[in-house]
């Protein structure tokens, strides 16, 4: 892990960047939280059970070659049933890793925390938005594309026909051992301009 410094933001940056990963009929609306030295907080109330926030690399597989990058800016807007379910697991893991847990660690957590049903699996109907055009997602992927994340509990690839050749369902089969996020790409950024397909 680099030093904290280096993953945090200033704070009206980060909460416009947050803003970016949905539309604006949903994230003007959204809770927002950033990120500090300790873990999230909240910097603006929401009033349509959407939270909106900008993850950091150590919510990647972990197996992810760049899951120290300190560059990297997720900006993600998670609906209802996410925001009681899925946004738990990544706080939990953010209060981890700011704490100096290592990749392993952290691994090794997860699966014990799994074991013991210490956080919720995805609620039925569980999603989310990454629509932001000033996301950046690895120096590998850079911005990527504008999508939409549907998280459910462990399942193959296959029951969604995820990574089939002519199917717009992708999902990353690396270790990934709380949810299996499939991912399906949009034709437009947050801000309506058009994205680029795959």
């Amino acid at each position: 892990m680099a030093p904290i410094e280096q993953y945090l933001m200033d704070a009206g940056p980060e909460i416009a960047l947050a803003r970016s990963a949905a539309p604006t009929a949903i994230s003007a609306k959204a809770e927002i939280l950033i990120l500090k030295p300790e873990g999230y907080e909240t910097a603006a109330a929401g009033t349509n059970g959407f939270t909106c926030v900008v993850e950091r690399s150590w919510m990647a597989p972990f197996d992810h070659p760049e899951f120290w990058n300190p560059k990297i800016r997720g900006p993600v807007c998670y609906n209802p049933a996410a925001s009681r379910s899925v946004l738990k697991y990544t706080l939990w893991r953010t209060t981890r890793a700011l704490a100096g847990n290592s990749r392993e660690q952290l691994l090794n957590a997860t699966r014990a925390a799994l074991a013991s049903r210490d956080f919720p699996p995805p609620e039925p109907g569980a999603m989310s938005y990454m629509m932001s055009r000033d996301g950046y997602l690895g120096d590998g992927a850079g911005h990527w594309h504008s999508h939409l994340m549907f998280h459910v509990p462990k399942v193959a690839a296959a029951s969604w026909g995820a990574n089939f050749a002519g199917s717009p369902v992708v999902v990353d089969v690396r270790d990934t051992p709380e949810q299996t996020i499939f991912m399906v790409p949009v034709a437009h950024w947050s801000d309506g301009s058009a994205a680029p397909g795959l």
